[in-house]
């Protein structure tokens, strides 16, 4: 029984412990199930997106080694690079890849590979623009083992490392190369964990900075140590280091660069127009792009959450063990996770719609943007003109906000674009021209007004190119040659324009028809406003840049004027006129630490205008100024210092004269804080334009332009102005005599300096006379006055012509223009009344108004012409058809200066543009010239030094040829890629397509022809010596034009004569007789002497018929000199009567330097031609010959 209950209580107890177990099981099961639910909600929806990513992991794990392979390449070889530029070469690399099976992701690149969007969009918030450039570069600064230096002109970078510093754990110090601490604070940042910035490094890194970029990190006891200087510092894990650049276009070299990554962070168009996009938001709709930024802001942080909560969740899954369903803990985070990531996802979907709705709102004001991103690139660019013209992008952004405030509002969107695109663009014309030079700013205007029209697709890239360079397609060989009618009036120049521009789509066919309408394209020629007249036929419905573009090849000389009439059709009238100088609106637009910058020019000068403003202003008594000089720099210092506590204004002038303390200056005004500077201060600097001047200075400043008039009448009006009074020229015992003297020394003052105008044509250099010399004269004349009873004309003309202005001229020829236009004014007809100072009458010897002498002046000064014509300065009217040849050319040599370098449009990229020009010259290069074979063919000897010459010369063309044939060769290599395109060989290629002659061939003759012109040159030059060489014989008349050292002819010549007849060489000189026939016609040389040709007259012609030189026809500017026969003859004394001595140049360019030889690098003799005319109407209209034009 016991048995039997013992079985039974056994059997109960292991019922009750089955019905526990099962009650337990029951109760997991439910747990289970419970949670299982929960991990099935709490994964729901996770299965498709997981399932797709794995299946993407597995496709990513295989094109692995594809994409990074890109992304290392990025790293290591893009950094300084454009955006352009390295997506081109990204694609390239990708083709590489495809073509070697490698495998990768389709369009991969490093964003793709290596960013994370949550953390890019965290940058974005820290100020990276959002541009996918930057966030390369951003990728770059997180991923690359040796430390950043960035090329930031514009201080983005700047800005974002400070305020991703401001984040990191331990904060960040901010330092530059000119601080004395710099070395201290670099120490504390490797010690404490720092971020550390150096901003504003130059080419040179300071080797302090060795360790540290090497990264030479050792362990000395257990811990991380590096050596800086004679100190060992521990090194924390933390520190980071970035360096900094303004420059914007720097050339480290490969010891820098392999130490850093160097980084392009300059601004990308698109970058810029998303920051204007904000700033258009911010003044415009401000409550909306707030709540944009806040969006943008949660965003980063609800997806920071979101990915934080997935980390979490595939943590805990990958280490759960056991029943994933018993770990509790797990599943309830889960539950917790999903519900918090609904709520985030929720919260984000919501955010995405109403950044949807913001963004459209925001996308109706792009077309603002992208104007401002247009225009801030046409200043940016400024620079390549001259260093002064420096904008900051601070200021740029300030300048269009306060456009976006002052325009006009407007109820509809479309409306309001258009005030806005208008007012902003004239408010940036109009505060870019107050610190822009005269001529400078009708350039600056047509070039906001073409990258305008180019942001719209207005342009055509190779008309553009065409109107720049004169350059189009290769001109087809049809044999169409210019009409026989057209002889007289069109230049070789223009009809060669003709042709190429005729390559042009909508000008196709031009050359053809020009025949059929040659009457009206005469007309067109001979019109004096033929910039506004109709075209003939169809061709008066072309476009008109078309217009522009045939203006160029008939007339460039009024292209300046179509230019300006394209301005006013396209902008408006006030484009081009330019705001009146005026400090006071300057003074306005600054601020305590903005500095006032007077960029001056020769002649001007601002300081007093600057006192009469300070009085003006209420500061007179509290200006301080101060020339700077050396030993000058500390004192201003105090001055500033004491400026910044007082409220004083301190003016610093010639900054350009003190360049070694700018960057103390510079120190200055970066630490200028408002907070502790008087309200009342403000720095005012001068400076002639210098590359000392510093650059962040400019950026930051107010720049002032002032330059001194320009005019005859200005000139004459403003030193009468100084005189004041009647008693400063009612002076000595003799004053009568002194007034009109005194008048005829201002106006002779004024015109040598208004001669300027006309270039080369005017004056060999260009000579600064100032008030100085006047000044003294005037003294001069005053004493000798009164010291003798008569006028010492000698005298006063040789102090003045010779000393006084003479003493600053340095070229001879110049020496005796000066001192023949002043013999018209220290004269004794000077002293009769209507005594005329030119042909017209219009400038003469007035009569001295007795009573009141200085108004009589006055008020003659003001009657004569704004515009003085060329008459007054001896000249032939077609003096001012060169002045405007030149200010045309220079316009358009300047505009090519601000072209981008990439690609052109037009389907022709730049790079075949220069591809294409280097086949066609190397295919027409001749062969080298055989030196061996002509110095046996033609020896050395005595009787013969025309044998002497040519041997000099062949090797001469040979060292050119030679130099020509291997540079084009390497730019071509180097634009395939087989070489590296080295600095000189792309400025080479820049020159090609600028059709410019390249700087590399350094070695060629003296020319200022355009590339074409000087390569067909050249070829010619070629020709006619070995022609020379292979008729075996001297030539029977020489193409002067032809040799590199013409003068080594003329000696040969005169020694040959000297030899046969034997005679000292140095009692030989030519005679010079103008032969009746054509060169071509000449079968036999001279007995003595030779036939030369190839030279051009400027500022007159020879005619034959009457054997003398006369006055030029109008609109030919240059004319080929006849045949000229040089006659050695012993001990000839050249004639003075009927003859003028015509300097011969080797270009028009005209001024020259002395070379190792003696001889000057562009003058080459005197030739005396008849003339029957008084030889100073010669000197004073500048003729002379050459033996090359400009094309």
């Amino acid at each position: 029984v016991m048995d039997r209950i013992q079985e039974l209580e056994d059997g109960y107890n292991q019922s009750l412990a089955k019905k526990e177990q099962l009650a337990r099981d029951v109760e997991q099961c439910s747990g289970r199930l419970d949670r299982a639910q929960k991990l099935i909600g709490g994964l729901g929806g996770e299965k498709t997106r997981w399932t797709e990513a794995v299946a993407q992991f597995d496709i990513d794990h295989v094109n692995l080694l594809g994409d990074v392979l890109i992304s290392s390449g990025c790293i290591a070889y893009l950094g300084p690079f454009t955006s352009t530029y390295r997506a081109d070469l990204v694609r390239q690399w990708a083709i590489i890849l495809k073509e070697l099976a490698v495998p990768h992701t389709e369009d991969t690149n490093m964003i793709k590979t290596l960013g994370n969007p949550v953390e890019i969009r965290t940058w974005q918030v820290s100020g990276l623009p959002a541009d996918n450039h930057s966030t390369e570069n951003a990728i770059v600064i997180k991923t690359a083992r040796r430390w950043p230096l960035l090329i930031d002109p514009q201080t983005q970078a700047n800005r974002y490392i400070k305020n991703l510093g401001k984040e990191s754990a331990n904060g960040i110090e901010v330092t530059k190369p000119s601080n004395k601490n710099f070395l201290r604070q670099l120490e504390n940042g490797v010690r404490f964990g720092k971020w550390v910035l150096l901003e504003n490094v130059g080419e040179k890194l300071d080797a302090a900075l060795e360790p540290v970029l090497q990264q030479q990190v050792f362990k000395q006891d257990g811990q991380l140590m590096i050596k800086l200087g004679d100190n060992t510092v521990p090194y924390h894990e933390d520190f980071r280091f970035f360096l900094t650049t303004k420059l914007p276009n720097p050339h480290y070299p490969p010891e820098v660069a392999v130490k850093v990554s160097l980084l392009n962070f300059s601004i990308t168009p698109l970058g810029l127009e998303e920051q204007l996009l904000g700033l258009v938001m911010v003044n415009e709709l401000p409550e909306l792009e707030s709540k944009k930024n806040e969006i943008v802001v949660q965003n980063a942080a609800m997806g920071k959450q979101l990915q934080d909560i997935e980390d979490k969740i595939l943590y805990m899954l990958s280490n759960s063990t056991g029943n994933i369903l018993d770990d509790a803990e797990l599943i309830e985070t889960l539950a917790t996770s999903k519900i918090t990531s609904q709520e985030i996802n929720a919260k984000v979907a919501e955010a995405k719609e109403t950044e949807l709705e913001i963004d459209s709102t925001r996308e109706l004001y792009r077309p603002f943007a992208t104007r401002g991103s247009i225009l801030y690139f046409c200043i940016a660019d400024l620079m390549v003109i001259d260093p002064m013209y420096q904008y900051s992008l601070q200021w740029y952004g300030g300048l269009f906000s306060q456009g976006i405030l002052n325009s006009e509002p407007r109820p509809d969107v479309p409306a309001r674009l258009e005030v806005l695109k208008d007012f902003f663009t004239y408010l940036l014309y109009e505060n870019i021209c107050r610190s822009l030079f005269e001529k400078h700013k009708l350039l600056f205007s047509f070039n906001l007004c073409i990258k305008i029209m180019q942001g719209d697709d207005l342009i055509d890239a190779e008309e553009w190119r065409f109107l720049l360079t004169g350059q189009a397609h290769k001109v087809p060989d049809d044999g169409l040659a210019k009409p026989a009618a057209a002889e007289e009036w069109l230049t070789d120049k223009s009809w060669g324009e003709f042709r190429s521009l005729s390559t042009l789509k909508a000008l196709r066919g031009l050359d053809h028809d020009f025949a059929n309408h040659l009457d009206h394209w005469k007309a067109l020629f001979d019109s004096e406003t033929c910039h506004e007249s109709p075209f003939p036929g169809k061709w008066n419905d072309i476009g008109d840049m078309q217009k522009m573009v045939v203006l160029r090849a008939l007339r460039p000389d009024k292209l300046v004027e179509s230019i300006q009439n394209f301005i006013i059709k396209y902008m408006g009238q006030r484009f081009i006129e330019p705001p009146p100088f005026d400090m006071k609106k300057c003074f306005d637009a600054s601020f305590v630490v903005t500095p006032l910058i007077f960029v001056l020019t020769s002649g001007s000068d601002p300081t007093k205008d600057f006192f009469e403003f300070a009085a003006q202003m209420g500061m007179g008594e509290r200006t301080k100024a101060i020339s700077l000089g050396q030993g000058q720099g500390p004192i201003a210092a105090r001055m500033i210092e004491e400026g910044i506590s007082k409220g004083a204004w301190v003016l610093l002038q010639n900054c350009h004269l003190c360049s070694s303390w700018m960057d103390d200056l510079e120190l200055i005004v970066e630490e200028l804080n408002p907070e502790q500077t008087h309200s009342e201060f403000r720095l005012w600097l001068t400076s002639m334009p210098t590359k000392t001047f510093p650059v962040s200075v400019l950026q930051s400043g107010i720049k002032m332009t002032k330059e001194p008039p320009k005019g005859m009448r200005s000139n004459l009006k403003t030193i009468y102005f100084k005189f004041g009074d009647d008693d400063a020229i009612r002076v000595t015992n003799k004053p009568r005599t002194y007034m009109k003297l005194l008048f005829g020394l201002c106006f002779f003052h004024a015109l040598i300096q208004e001669r300027r105008k006309f270039g080369p044509l005017g004056w060999n250099i260009p000579y600064e006379f100032n008030d100085t010399d006047l000044d003294i004269c005037v003294s001069q004349l005053q004493l000798y006055l009164d010291m003798y009873d008569e006028v010492p004309w000698e005298v006063l003309n040789i102090l003045t012509s010779y000393i006084n202005y003479g003493g600053r001229v340095t070229d001879s020829k110049d020496l005796r223009t000066i001192d023949v236009i002043l013999r018209d004014f220290y004269c004794a007809d000077i002293l009769e009344d209507g005594y005329k100072f030119s042909e017209s009458g219009v400038y003469q010897s007035v009569k001295v108004n007795e009573g009141s002498p200085h108004r009589g002046y006055m008020e003659y000064i003001e009657s004569l012409p704004v515009n003085a014509g060329p008459e007054v300065f001896g000249m032939h009217d077609n003096a001012n058809i060169s002045y405007a040849l030149t200010d045309t050319f220079e316009t358009l040599d300047t505009l090519q200066l601000l072209q981008p370098r990439s690609s052109g449009g037009g389907g022709t990229s730049r790079e075949d543009v220069i591809y294409d020009d280097v086949i066609e010259m190397q295919k027409t290069l001749p062969l080298d010239f055989d030196l061996e074979g002509i110095a046996m063919q033609f020896p050395t000897r005595y009787e013969e030094s025309m044998n002497t010459l040519l041997q000099q010369e062949s090797t001469r063309f040979q060292r050119l040829l030679a130099k020509i044939r291997s540079t084009l060769g390497q730019v071509k290599r180097a634009l395939k890629g087989l070489v590296v395109m080295s600095g000189e060989l792309e400025a080479m290629s820049n020159s090609i397509y600028s059709q410019k002659i390249p700087e590399l061939w350094d070695n060629a003759y003296p020319s200022l022809k355009p590339l074409r012109s000087f390569f067909a040159e050249f070829l010619d030059k070629c020709k006619f010596l070995q022609d020379w060489i292979d008729s075996n014989t001297t030539p029977s008349s020489y193409w002067i034009s032809c040799f590199f050292f013409p003068q080594a002819f003329l000696t040969g010549q005169l020694q040959n004569y000297a030899r046969k007849h034997v005679l000292p060489v140095d009692t030989i000189s030519f005679e010079f007789a103008v032969s009746q026939l054509h060169h071509s016609t000449i079968t036999e040389g001279p007995g003595n002497g030779a036939y030369i040709y190839g030279l051009f007259l400027e500022g007159a012609r020879y005619d034959l018929t009457v054997d003398s030189i006369v006055e030029s026809h109008p609109k030919q500017l240059y004319t080929d000199c006849p045949t000229l026969h040089l006659v050695p003859k012993q001990d000839y004394v050249q004639p003075t009567e009927n003859v003028y001595e015509c300097p011969v140049y080797k270009t028009l360019a005209r001024a020259g330097t002395l070379s190792t030889t003696g001889h000057s690098t562009n003058f080459v003799l005197f030739v005396m031609l008849p003339s029957n005319q008084d030889r100073r109407k010669w000197i004073k209209a500048g003729v002379a010959l050459f033996t090359s034009l400009k094309y």
